[in-house]
């Protein structure tokens, strides 16, 4: 029996070459090679994205520079708490050191030797003060300069006005000063007039003491600056009649200082 005659496939010389391409792409997924819509939508996408990313170095904000007048404001500022902070320490030591107590005064008697009202309207009044000044302090000196004025006031109506002496009022010391104050007050029948009513509704007269004197504080061997004392004081006397016996009924007197 004769062998079955085999045929073999003969390759056609005139066709044109063309590569052979795996139906599905080498990375495309089994499942994806069902869907030839998808696999040709991830080629394209494949195709359009770029070969490879170049990172972005960000360049940094360049560093703010503190201006001229920034750096002037914070030296200036340091060293007024710097001074602060000195003056602070010199004066609690100076504190400790010296124990400063406020000077203490007191009216101890009032003369009238005139108080007369003129046919022109006008009011002359003399008093004459004694003012007791009390230093308490063991290491401090006070010395009272030039320049001081106080004035006798009764209501808004100023009736005379002298000054103080000038004088050195060492530790712990005690004076008495005799002040004479001289004034002319011009419209003066009104105020003569409400202080005749006065006397006889109370049976007394308010008056009130001013007293502005410039002095120099002595700590030790120490002379400081000028500051001014100001005295307030408010008498109660029972009369103003002149070349009278004047009864001091009550006497209170503050005291403040400024620089």
């Amino acid at each position: 029996m004769a062998d079955p005659q085999k045929i073999h496939p003969v390759h056609d010389v005139e066709a044109p070459n063309q590569p052979s391409a795996p139906l599905v792409p080498r990375n495309m997924s089994k499942s994806d090679a069902g869907d030839p819509e998808r696999a040709l939508q991830q080629q394209q996408q494949q195709q359009q994205a770029p070969q490879g990313t170049i990172p972005v170095k960000h360049s940094k904000p360049p560093k703010k520079r503190r201006s001229c007048c920034c750096r002037f404001f914070c030296w200036l500022i340091s060293i007024l708490l710097i001074l602060i902070v000195a003056i602070a320490i010199t004066v609690g030591i100076l504190y400790l050191v010296f124990r400063p107590k406020i000077p203490k005064y007191s009216v101890d008697e009032l003369r009238v030797t005139q108080f007369d009202l003129a046919d022109n309207d006008s009011l002359s009044v003399t008093f004459n003060l004694t003012i007791t000044a009390r230093n308490p302090n063991k290491k401090i000196g006070i010395y009272y300069r030039g320049g001081s004025h106080i004035t006798a006031w009764y209501m808004d109506t100023k009736l005379c006005e002298g000054s103080l002496p000038k004088f050195y009022q060492g530790h712990r010391n005690i004076t008495k000063l005799s002040i004479p104050l001289t004034g002319q007050t011009q419209n003066a029948t009104g105020m003569q007039s409400t202080l005749q009513q006065q006397l006889q509704e109370t049976g007394n007269v308010p008056l009130n003491l001013k007293v502005k004197q410039p002095v120099r504080i002595k700590l030790g061997k120490l002379k400081l600056f000028r500051i001014n004392f100001r005295v307030r004081c408010r008498i109660v006397v029972d009369n103003l009649n002149a070349n009278n016996s004047i009864r001091i009924q009550s006497s209170s007197c503050k005291f403040r200082f400024r620089l």
